[in-house]
């Protein structure tokens, strides 16, 4: 019998490889506001957290310039990369074990709640999944704030869940509220084992599917 109730996902780099249309997006913006073109391991870095904080840290850019940045980048991805994704391999299998097994489910990401719901929906996940919660437009939420949502949602307790994902961000917002975190090795962040060392975890997997055996014991 598995300990947790309820999992929670991260979107990008966890259950869908959204790099193609973020990497369009951000070269686009950057010709767009006459920036310089970045290299593709560095653009990487965009994937997961708020976009205002990549370009800032990228560009050294701030308050008007930056807000120009971040809708300029927002037009380009919205309205024409933003379906440029495809979902991991296994994520969908996983979603249906788990509900046949009666644990909640839940997607708990940065990425802005409309851009959230438009991909999901595309890909049917919405309807795989218990609750969804992506940052609000101002972006005032952090991590541990929408883990939170999603726990209250669920009607779990904080020892009954799991937080699933590919990057720092979700491994600290999992622990600011000391949530057990999994990390994934096919997405943007921790890609090797020394990558997720330093943050507190109870499993790092290759695969989705690699997850259900440590969850449904």
């Amino acid at each position: 019998m598995s300990k947790y109730k309820a999992v929670l996902f991260d979107l990008d780099g966890t259950i869908l490889d959204t790099s193609e249309g973020i990497f369009m997006s951000v070269e686009e913006a950057a010709e767009l506001l006459g920036l310089e073109k970045l290299p593709k391991d560095v653009i990487k870095t965009f994937i997961g957290p708020p976009i205002e904080w990549s370009f800032e840290d990228k560009y050294d850019i701030h308050g008007d310039d930056l807000k120009k940045a971040a809708a300029t980048f927002r037009d380009r991805y919205s309205n024409h990369n933003l379906l440029h994704a495809k979902p991991y391999e296994g994520m969908f299998e996983l979603f249906r074990k788990l509900r046949e097994n009666g644990i909640g489910t839940a997607v708990a990401t940065y990425k802005k709640q409309d851009y959230t719901m438009k991909l999901l929906k595309h890909f049917g996940v919405d309807e795989m999944v218990d609750v969804i919660y992506g940052s609000d437009y101002e972006g005032k939420l952090k991590k541990s704030d929408i883990i939170e949502l999603c726990i209250r949602d669920l009607g779990v307790t904080k020892d009954e869940v799991l937080m699933v994902g590919d990057s720092k961000h979700d491994a600290t917002g999992a622990e600011a509220i000391g949530v057990d975190f999994a990390g994934v090795s096919y997405g943007f962040g921790f890609e090797v084992q020394d990558d997720i060392s330093e943050y507190k975890h109870v499993i790092y997997v290759d695969k989705a599917m690699d997850l259900f055996d440590f969850i449904v014991k």
